[in-house]
């Protein structure tokens, strides 16, 4: 007879108001709930009575400084280059962990997703460049070429008897593959100026953290210390800030310090002494105890570690406040038509599944790559319209770009599209994936 090895720890009053909370946290479409509960208030917001103190508030200016050297910027401002940065550091962490560990590290399982992001980056923006040809807001060219994941992957959770796991993977394949586009755009494309001495002692962190990684430095501190002094090297330099949490991702390693066999022999001693083997020695208990927790911590990879520490916080606090903080638009119904309005929706739910299906398309012709199973061209063509939802990078990419009531219209633009390409890939899918068989599991979970 089996014992039961069900490890329950002793409930504390505080567990009443926990349990709900990490239930929900853990449903699949909740941080897409949440976000779009904050978009929709801060929309509210904007055209209600308080608008004016609403959007004052994220003009308040906040500074930091050391003796002489002061730092002062807007509350949005401190939002969109430093709170966002630890966004793009998970991102780095996810572009990490599916190059080394996921589906991007297979070359031809790679290939699908790599040729859809491309031609979901590149349509877009020719797109929109084909409708605003010249002026200033020629500049919002890279607004339209990036996905939002916790919406497409809440959109998926609402289909999730129906979807292929199939599908899902390759969505959110092709969504790591054009964030890792969307970086390189910021970089490149929008870095005016670039103060080189500044520059360098932002490298120069970066590579002290490689140096320390490679030392097998575990100690948190020490790279919250040098990735901060390299925030600011980089904020300095001209170079977007937030390309410093996407290059501390990427250097975080991807492999696990303990194998099985050492876990399994430093839990071992654990046990020996919880059994009595020097149990009542308090400084045996507590070296035996800590060896046990550094191995269950070293078992898994700092990336794998560090980003299931960090997506909570990222999907139900950093985006939902950077919503907040971008997604309110004092706008008219007449905003819709405007040209930058209508570049950026085109760009979304029209470029999105052009590029994408036309470079997979090509792609398969070519016998470089073939389409996942249980994934149809029409099914295809159906999740490429989730791809459009742009909301996330989309603002992020359209403040750096343009100012004035240019940006107020192509973040109507981003909003509207986002929304019309949800439903519309939700029509899609719901009427070409059949509802499955009572009894059958559904969709792979994400």
């Amino acid at each position: 007879m089996s014992q039961d090895t069900h490890f329950e720890r002793p409930r504390r009053p505080i567990d009443v108001w926990i349990e709900p909370i990490e239930r929900f946290l853990h449903v699949e479409a909740a941080s897409g709930v949440v976000l779009l509960l904050c978009t929709l208030t801060a929309l509210a917001l904007a055209n209600s009575p308080w608008s004016e103190p609403y959007l004052a508030l994220w003009e308040t200016p906040i500074s930091f400084g050391l003796g002489t050297r002061i730092i002062s910027h807007s509350l949005q401002h401190w939002i969109n280059d430093g709170l966002m940065a630890v966004f793009f550091f998970v991102i780095g962490l996810e572009v990490k962990r599916e190059i080394v560990l996921g589906e991007l590290r297979d070359a031809r399982r790679a290939a699908l997703p790599i040729f859809a992001a491309l031609g979901g980056m590149l349509v877009p923006a020719l797109v929109y460049f084909a409708l605003q040809p010249g002026g200033d807001a020629q500049r919002g060219w890279g607004i339209p070429m990036a996905t939002d994941i916790a919406f497409v992957v809440g959109c998926l959770a609402l289909l999730s008897t129906r979807v292929p796991s199939s599908l899902r993977v390759l969505l959110l394949s092709l969504a790591i593959a054009d964030d890792i586009g969307a970086i390189l755009v910021i970089a490149v494309g929008y870095t005016d100026s670039i103060d080189l001495r500044a520059l360098g002692l932002g490298l120069a962190g970066l590579g002290a953290v490689w140096l320390a990684s490679r030392m097998g430095v575990r100690s948190l501190l020490v790279y919250v210390l040098l990735g901060t002094l390299s925030w600011f090297a980089f904020h300095a330099s001209g170079v977007h800030a937030t390309i410093a949490g996407v290059a501390l991702g990427l250097l975080t390693p991807a492999r696990n310090l303990f194998g099985k066999g050492l876990l399994r022999q430093a839990v071992a001693r654990a046990a020996a002494v919880l059994q009595g083997e020097g149990w009542d020695s308090l400084q045996r208990r507590a070296h035996h105890v800590r060896q046990a927790q550094l191995a269950a911590r070293e078992a898994v990879s700092p990336v794998e570690y560090i980003e299931a520490v960090m997506h909570p916080w990222v999907g139900f606090v950093i985006m939902p406040i950077f919503a907040l903080a971008n997604a309110g638009v004092v706008f008219h119904a007449s905003d819709v038509t405007q040209p930058v309005a209508l570049a950026v929706a085109a760009g979304l739910v029209l470029g999105k599944p052009l590029g994408i299906v036309s470079f997979c398309w090509i792609a398969v012709r070519l016998g470089w790559a073939r389409l996942p199973e249980g994934v149809s061209w029409p099914v295809l063509i159906a999740g490429s319209c989730l791809a459009g939802i742009g909301f996330t990078m989309a603002l992020f990419i359209a403040g750096l770009a343009l100012e004035g009531q240019q940006l107020a219209f192509a973040k109507v633009g981003v909003l509207a599209a986002s929304a019309l390409a949800a439903l519309l890939g939700l029509a899609l899918l719901w009427w070409l994936l059949p509802a499955p068989a009572r009894g059958e599991s559904g969709s792979a979970p994400d």
